[in-house]
C-alpha cells in the first residue's frame, strides 16, 4: 500500500527510519544498548540485568525497548484537490423552425420551469394547416361509417370499404403532421433553471438550429475535479466530500460520479461532486478547493520515527506481545497527517515498539518499557 504515496513521502519515511537507530536520550539512552557489550563476560550499568537471588550469577541479559498500546479508531482518508463549481445541466435552446419571433416571454436572470414556452414563432400557415387537416378528418371519419353501414347491409363492395378507411388513416396522419408543425412553433424550456443568456430579440427572423437562450440547473451545483491515478483507487460514489469555495465559504456534499477511464493528456481521474444549493447562491465556474473523504477504515496513527523494515525491505513495526516476545508485522500506509502515519493491519493484541525497534530480531525475548511512563518522566 505504501505504492500509493509519492516518492519523495516513502523517501522521508526510509530516512526516519534509518535515524531511529541512533536515537538515544537521557533515561533510555541505554534502549537496545546491549548488543555492543552482549560478548563481554560482565555487563557495565548500562546494561539491564534480571533481577537475582541471594547473590546468585548474572542471568541473561534483556534488551530494554520501550512500546505503547495502539489506540485504533476509524480513520477515513482526506485527499485534497482543486476543482471548479459547474451547472448541474446546462442547454442552449434553439430555434425549431423558420419564422419571426412573435413572443419572447423570456429575460436573463429569469427562472423558468419545465415545459415552459419560452419562445413563439409566427405561423399562420401552420395554423390554417392544422384547421383544414382537422375538416378533412372529419370528413373521412363520416365517409368511413356510411360505407361500413353499406357494407354490412350488402350495397357496397369490400374493395370499397378497404379505401375509405386507407383515407381516413391518411387524413389522422396528415393532422399529425400539422400538429406536429405548429407545435415546433413553441420553444420549451427542458427542465427547470435559470436562463443565463438570451440571444435573439423579439421580432427577429430566425431558422431552424438558431441559438435562442441558455438555461442552467444550478441545484444540486456540481464541482468537477480530477483525481491521480494514484489515489482514485480510494474514491468511490457516494464519498463525503468538503467543499471550500474561493470566497472562503465552507459546504459539504457528496461524489456522483467517478470516471473508469483517464484524460490521455493528464492521466488523471474526472470525478463529480454534487452539493445542495436551493437559493442558487453559488455559481458555476467559481474555484474550489476539494477534500473527498474516503471510507473510513480500523487504523492507528503512529509516529513516523517507529516505522522500520524488514530484512526484505517491507515496511512494517516491531511489536511485542504479552510474553515480551518481539516481531516484525507488515503493515499498510493509508494516510499522512500532522499527527503521525496513518497504518493498517496492526495486530490488536499486541503493543508497538517505539524505543529500540532497529537493534531486536524476531523472536527476541525483550524487557519492555510502557512508552507512556517513559514520556511522563516515571
Amino acid at each position: 500500500m505504501a505504492s500509493h504515496f509519492k516518492g519523495h513521502k516513502v523517501t522521508a519515511i526510509l530516512v526516519l527510519v534509518a535515524a531511529t537507530a541512533w536515537v538515544a536520550t537521557g533515561k533510555f539512552a541505554s534502549v537496545g544498548s546491549e548488543e555492543a557489550h552482549a560478548a563481554q563476560p560482565a555487563p557495565e550499568a548500562t546494561s539491564i540485568e534480571l533481577a537475582q537471588d541471594d547473590g546468585a550469577a548474572p542471568a541473561s541479559v534483556l534488551r530494554t525497548v520501550a512500546a505503547l498500546t495502539p489506540v485504533f479508531q476509524d480513520h477515513a482518508r482526506e485527499i485534497r484537490i482543486s476543482g471548479v463549481t459547474g451547472a448541474d445541466k446546462r442547454t442552449v435552446m434553439a430555434a425549431r423552425s423558420d419564422g419571426i419571433i412573435a413572443a419572447l416571454p423570456i429575460a436573463q436572470g429569469d427562472i423558468v420551469t419545465d415545459d415552459q414556452v419560452v419562445m413563439t414563432v409566427e405561423g399562420a400557415d401552420v395554423a390554417a394547416a392544422v384547421m383544414t387537416a382537422e375538416a378533412t378528418l372529419a370528413q373521412r371519419t363520416q365517409e368511413l361509417e356510411v360505407a361500413e353501414k353499406l357494407f354490412k347491409s350488402g350495397n357496397t363492395a369490400e374493395l370499397q370499404l378497404i379505401k375509405v378507411r386507407a383515407d381516413k388513416a391518411a387524413a389522422e396522419a396528415a393532422l399529425s403532421q400539422a400538429e406536429a408543425a405548429a407545435d415546433r412553433l413553441n420553444l420549451r424550456a427542458p427542465f427547470t433553471g435559470i436562463v443565463d443568456k438570451v440571444d435573439v430579440e423579439l421580432g427577429e427572423w430566425v431558422q431552424t438550429g438558431t441559438p435562442i437562450a441558455t438555461v442552467l440547473s444550478l441545484d444540486p451545483i456540481v464541482v468537477r475535479a480530477e483525481v491521480s491515478e494514484v489515489d482514485i483507487g480510494f474514491v468511490s460514489v457516494n464519498d463525503r466530500a468538503g467543499i471550500r469555495l474561493v470566497n472562503g465559504r465552507q459546504l459539504e456534499g457528496k461524489v456522483r460520479h467517478v470516471a473508469r477511464e483517464a484524460s490521455p493528456q493528464t492521466r488523471t481521474y474526472p470525478v463529480e461532486v454534487e452539493l445542495p444549493n436551493p437559493d442558487g447562491a453559488v455559481p458555476a465556474g467559481m474555484t474550489a478547493e476539494v477534500s473527498l473523504y474516503t471510507r473510513p477504515e480500523r487504523a492507528v496513527t503512529v509516529p513516523r520515527s517507529v516505522i522500520t523494515l524488514s530484512t526484505e525491505g517491507e515496511l512494517g513495526l516491531r511489536i511485542v506481545g504479552t510474553d515480551n516476545v518481539a516481531h516484525f508485522a507488515s503493515v499498510e500506509l493509508i494516510d499522512d497527517t500532522p499527527e503521525g502515519l496513518v497504518l493498517t493491519g496492526v495486530p490488536e493484541d499486541a503493543r508497538i515498539i517505539v524505543l529500540g525497534q532497529d537493534l531486536v530480531r524476531d523472536g527476541e525475548t525483550v524487557s519492555v518499557k510502557d512508552a507512556a511512563s517513559i514520556a511522563l518522566g516515571d
